[in-house]
């Protein structure tokens, strides 16, 4: 018996199904897996460059620093602005609310969508304090600092949280406004200006080099890419239609549900 032609077969055959229109799960996990490599290659560059001390890093970072610093010291308002939106839109705070909505989501029967909520938030985080302790990177030391701050400092756990919450908030709610072309500009501008303006905080605060918080946005873009795709194929697999999710959300039925509807 030719054993070798039948694993080529095989193997041609297992190939072949990742690609397969017909085999839409197979197809789905390849794309998510592909996506979320993609993703994640800028924050692994950024992750290197820090590691190995990039000196044109250290000194783009270092630059960054003094002049926000220069400025805050000038400015006691912009101080009080920024510490005010830091701490609004802190981990705890965008935690508390991922939770009311993730309470509000289950009350409208749309479990599985809750579970994704709670998935990217826990697994957003938790791979960002693992991250911090294994890079170890310490914090900007200025001068007359005008804040200060505990641990380590990349990737920003600010800039990684307001980003995962900004981006589960706003695929989560887009289903309610998928009809209005403003509504959803207006969603994306705001899910775009709490991470933004979240991790410039910190640059401005003195408390994070610009490459801590540009590694947090794109990581956490980075976790709710995966996931969301994670999402898709598991509607796959339910026999639901594909959705668009940067336009109708993950869940584009949910704005249809009712309050104890069901299971989503």
């Amino acid at each position: 018996m030719d054993t070798t032609g039948a694993t080529v077969t095989r193997q041609r055959s297992w190939r072949s199904r990742r690609l397969d229109p017909e085999h839409s799960l197979g197809l789905r996990l390849t794309l998510a897996a592909v996506a979320a490599f993609l993703v994640l290659v800028p924050f692994a560059l950024i992750a290197l460059l820090v590691l190995g001390a990039w000196p044109p890093l250290l000194r783009l970072d270092a630059s960054i620093a003094d002049a926000f610093h220069g400025y805050a010291q000038d400015h006691s308002a912009w101080v009080g602005v920024m510490t005010i939106w830091t701490h609004v839109f802190g981990p705890g705070p965008l935690r508390v609310a991922a939770v009311v909505v993730v309470v509000w989501l289950v009350r409208r029967g749309a479990s599985r969508l809750a579970i994704w909520v709670v998935v990217t938030m826990a697994a957003g985080g938790l791979l960002g304090a693992l991250l911090k302790l294994l890079v170890g990177r310490d914090r900007p030391d200025l001068l007359d600092p005008v804040a200060r701050a505990a641990g380590y400092s990349f990737p920003s756990g600010h800039a990684l949280n307001a980003t995962l919450a900004a981006g589960v908030l706003l695929l989560v709610f887009l289903p309610f406004v998928r009809d209005s072309h403003r509504g959803r500009v207006a969603l994306w501008t705001a899910a775009v200006l709490v991470a933004v303006v979240t991790g410039l905080s910190r640059i401005a605060l003195g408390v994070h080099w610009t490459s801590d918080v540009v590694g947090g946005w794109v990581l956490g873009a980075a976790v709710v890419a995966a996931t969301a795709a994670g999402f898709a194929t598991w509607r796959s697999g339910s026999g639901r239609p594909s959705a668009r999710p940067l336009r109708e959300g993950v869940e584009p039925e949910l704005a249809d549900q009712r309050p104890e509807g069901g299971r989503a």
